[in-house]
């Protein structure tokens, strides 16, 4: 006997936060990173989950990855001065009433400073927050082990992506898992 798969969430989004070329080469590890925000943003389009890029300060340090935008070409991409995605109105705004987002999932950079900071805005305005551990960066991993810490106990859930995307998928008989099962392999 098999159960149909589980609907995704109508008010789920995947925020990839801040993954420009000019903070990836300043990371630990900056291309593993964006190959996980990659592997994050595929399966969310796959999923059909909607994916919303971040960029701090653009103007002066730049777009996004142009390989992350293209897999996802229809997604908006905020522009922003504060260090959280909460901070700025019209992010918030277009979060919580034009999308009405209740659980947001959070890959990019950098740890300590935006994706904390966004988290922690994100847990105030009263989301649920899934980190995807494996799909950030800083550039000293014990500050990052802080965040991840403070974060859990503040209510987020700091999980690996293929662990989030995997929960979102239920079951073997999802349309999507037998290209789901690639994109782990691809992106292993």
């Amino acid at each position: 006997m098999s159960f149909p798969p589980a609907p995704i969430p109508a008010d789920l989004l995947l925020l990839c936060v801040d993954m420009q070329p000019v903070f990836v080469r300043a990371i630990v590890a900056g291309e593993r990173v964006q190959r996980r925000c990659e592997f994050a943003i595929a399966a969310a389009v796959g999923l059909r989950v909607p994916v919303a890029f971040t960029e701090q300060v653009p103007q002066k340090l730049g777009g996004t990855a142009p390989a992350l935008l293209a897999l996802a070409p229809q997604a908006p991409v905020w522009g922003k001065t504060a260090f959280s995605a909460f901070a700025d109105d019209g992010i918030r705004d277009a979060l919580l009433r034009e999308r009405a987002v209740h659980h947001l999932l959070l890959c990019g950079l950098e740890m300590p400073v935006c994706v904390y900071q966004t988290a922690i805005g994100a847990l105030a305005a009263g989301l649920q927050v899934s980190v995807l551990s494996d799909a950030v960066g800083t550039r000293r991993p014990d500050a990052a082990r802080a965040c991840f810490d403070a974060l859990a106990r503040a209510g987020a859930h700091v999980l690996p992506a293929e662990t989030v995307f995997y929960a979102l998928l239920g079951n073997v008989d999802h349309p999507f898992f037998r290209a789901y099962t690639q994109l782990v392999k691809s992106h292993g």
